[in-house]
């Protein structure tokens, strides 16, 4: 992290590698090649562009490409949405002018928390792009008891996910959970690849985690919108939450997340249980981050 040249370079050869000459509706001749995937002349030719210019994007010279050719190489190299917007990022780190997008907040608002508060029946919290939990009601830091545990404030989930061991158990799904989770964080490294905060995760979590390691040098990126979160709570059980991540756009760079489940199923009742014990437990929940004073 931190040196773009080499983000564009892995990045743009890690995805030409993954496309078999098939894929991209070429033909293939000869059994022997000596490459993974599209050889840099074959991704020029489809995306329309030199092969001298290929190779001087693919070194990491992404300062001054257009639009046009940017949106090439996406089609080129069937980018989904979540790459193409990564690859989008990197041109603009490697940029004279580095225009960078608000960096993440380590703080909320009261307002913000006094809209957590109002959902009272169902979990929610605010995060950054660092994955750092700034606020949540009481159903939230009642759902993600085992991550308020930490010592560390603000809790930081991708943390927990690779360093915590109680977190094989909490996350039923959990391959899925840490693949997502590095994905995420390479995603924010293409918005901000100088937040000295996330440059101290990343090292961290590299440094700690031979897991995380692997999983970012993959450079897949993810976005993390809505879906299906499969739990184990300590304390009621196993739970199957539907969440949904929602950008503030009063607050740049936070996601709200809030997770619900169908009327009448165990997670439901699940959930009624949850209440009933965070009543009685909220104490024993540190708080995350402090919040913000309200702007005069």
């Amino acid at each position: 992290m931190g040196d773009v040249r080499a983000d564009i370079k892995e990045f743009l050869s890690s995805r030409r590698a993954r496309i078999s000459p098939e894929e991209a509706g070429l033909p293939a001749y000869g059994g022997n090649r000596r490459v993974a995937g599209l050889r840099r002349e074959e991704v020029a030719m489809l995306a329309g562009v030199s092969v001298d210019y290929y190779v001087r994007l693919e070194r990491g010279n992404l300062a001054g490409a257009s639009e046009s050719v940017l949106d090439a190489l996406a089609r080129t190299l069937k980018l989904d949405e979540a790459e193409r917007e990564y690859l989008f990022d990197l041109a603009r780190a490697a940029g004279p002018v580095r225009r960078s997008r608000s960096k993440p907040s380590g703080t909320v608002r009261p307002e913000v928390q006094q809209v957590l508060d109002a959902m009272a029946d169902a979990p929610a919290w605010v995060r950054n792009g660092r994955h750092d939990i700034l606020a949540a009601n009481r159903m939230g830091r009642a759902l993600y008891a085992p991550v308020f545990k930490s010592a560390h404030r603000p809790v930081n989930t991708t943390r927990f996910t690779y360093l915590d061991p109680a977190a094989q158990e909490f996350w039923r799904d959990y391959d899925q959970i840490a693949n997502d989770a590095a994905a995420m964080l390479r995603l924010e490294a293409g918005r901000h690849p100088h937040d000295p905060e996330l440059i101290r995760l990343v090292g961290e979590l590299s440094t700690q985690s031979e897991l995380f390691r692997d999983r970012w040098a993959s450079r897949d990126v993810v976005f993390h919108r809505s879906g299906l979160k499969r739990l184990h709570h300590p304390v009621v059980g196993d739970l199957d939450l539907n969440y949904q991540s929602m950008e503030l756009p009063s607050e740049p760079g936070l996601v709200l997340n809030v997770y619900t489940a169908p009327a009448g199923s165990p997670t439901a009742d699940a959930l009624q249980l949850l209440a009933s014990w965070a009543a009685t437990h909220d104490d024993s929940f540190a708080e995350p981050a402090p919040t913000a004073k309200h702007p005069q």
